[in-house]
């Protein structure tokens, strides 16, 4: 979005040529590369670039994309990305960030955005659901959001929960995070009034059948105001809260992600 402007201001201030700017408009709907359509317009559409789904991609499509995005000016964040591909995506492209425990490789050049709103909090119920936690905070930290984090702290053990008892009431929205039987998004459902984002993780035994046990769980939740995401979907809850977030802070725009 910032690209964009600058570029019309150049434009106007005759410190761009007519060609150059429509070498860059022709790019804005999408950008292919045979293997992906790079939907460059999303950032003027909705308000964040097209975040890249990287697991199932190799590390040479990772990297065609990134610089296609680096290119046009956009942030980029890439998630589910192994150390491996890491490795080498950063080898290829100077400047890429590697979060390891989120799995999510990002890269910011466009720095109009800032902290807003008020304050994510995101919560696990153990630390093996950490993983799917952080990948939540990390996007939410990424779209300029402020984020606080409480781990292992599952309703095996309440009184870690009632420890944090009066910096949890300070959340603006809550991304809680918790595999098993997934209770903890209905206690914290429960305890604050803002808007709670549960995602079920695929941690468990058995009879947890890899985090459906969980999911169903936090839907058929008694517990008001909580909104559930896709099994181990980090991403999806730090980009809903981000969103959340932004709209409660009377920044909401008519133009956010998705992944190509």
């Amino acid at each position: 979005m910032q690209k964009i402007e600058k570029i019309l201001e150049d434009f106007k201030e005759d410190k761009i040529a007519l060609a150059d700017v429509l070498t860059f408009l022709r790019k804005l709907p999408y950008e292919n590369l045979s293997f992906a359509r790079i939907d460059h317009h999303r950032g003027l559409r909705r308000g964040f670039p097209e975040v890249v789904y990287g697991e199932s991609k190799t590390a040479d499509e990772i990297t065609a994309i990134v610089q296609a995005m680096k290119a046009f000016g956009s942030n980029i964040l890439v998630t589910r990305v192994d150390a491996r591909k890491a490795g080498e995506v950063a080898r290829a492209v100077d400047g890429m960030a590697y979060h390891p425990v989120a799995r999510i490789l990002s890269y910011r050049q466009d720095e109009s955005e800032e902290s807003r709103g008020g304050t994510i909090q995101v919560l696990c119920a153990g630390s093996s659901d950490a993983p799917v936690a952080e990948e939540a905070a990390v996007t939410a930290e990424f779209m300029g959001n402020k984020v606080r984090r409480f781990f292992d702290v599952g309703v095996a053990g309440l009184h870690r929960l009632l420890d944090i008892w009066d910096e949890l009431r300070t959340g603006s929205v809550y991304v809680v995070v918790a595999g098993m039987e997934g209770a903890l998004p209905s206690v914290i459902g429960g305890l604050v009034e803002r808007p709670v984002i549960a995602v079920p993780t695929s941690i468990g035994y058995g009879a947890s059948f890899g985090g459906l046990a969980a999911l169903l769980g936090m839907l058929n939740t008694c517990a008001p105001g909580v909104a559930v995401v896709n099994i181990d979907n980090g991403f999806g809850a730090g980009y809903l809260a981000g969103i959340i977030n932004r709209s409660a802070s009377g920044e909401g725009r008519e133009t956010g992600g998705g992944r190509p």
